[in-house]
């Protein structure tokens, strides 16, 4: 894996630094209803209000501002495609500890590229940030992600019964950990 603070890469999946041309990209994903519950959204976002995000993200420590986002970009050939974001959140600087988050688009799903960035993530956060661990909120009939965390070492720490209520119904999730080896 090739790892540099500019560039982290893992063959075809590049993570790189939010940048005002994903603004659209941006505005479009965060503003689909189907992700609202996971993300605690009540209302739409306004395009000024992406962009003001997007302009203030990577100037403060990532401990400071208790996140970093990155743009997952598929380097398959010579036109690179945005296919998604992984997070960092919850960024804990005395705990050393950090929530992830990951969303793919639809079609490049089941493909190895959430493997892939995630993998970059966790090499990210243990090795250049010094977490001691990370974390992750699943809801458990998601499968395909609960599949994911545990392929890379994430072990269930609990099930939050009726965390999250979707489409008028309560559903759990599961709280998934993966603690550096020292």
């Amino acid at each position: 894996m090739q790892f540099c603070f500019l560039m982290l890469q893992k063959e075809s999946i590049k993570l790189r630094a939010v940048e005002p041309e994903d603004i659209d990209f941006l505005f479009h994903l965060e503003n689909k209803p189907e992700l609202w519950h996971v993300s605690q959204t009540l209302v739409p976002f306004a395009r000024f209000d992406m962009e003001q995000y997007v302009f203030s993200l990577n100037k403060q420590d990532p401990f400071v501002a208790g996140q970093v986002r990155f743009i997952i970009e598929l380097t398959q050939d010579d036109d690179p495609k945005v296919i998604g974001v992984i997070d960092l959140f919850a960024l804990d600087a005395i705990n050393r500890r950090g929530g992830v988050g990951i969303v793919l688009l639809e079609s490049y799903r089941g493909k190895s590229f959430a493997g892939m960035a995630l993998d970059i993530l966790i090499d990210y956060g243990f090795n250049f940030l010094n977490l001691h661990q990370l974390f992750c909120n699943i809801e458990s009939a998601n499968e395909a992600s609960l599949k994911l965390f545990r392929r890379r070492g994430f072990e269930t720490a609990g099930v939050k019964k009726e965390w999250n209520r979707k489409n008028g119904v309560w559903v759990d999730e599961n709280l998934l950990q993966l603690i550096a080896k020292d």
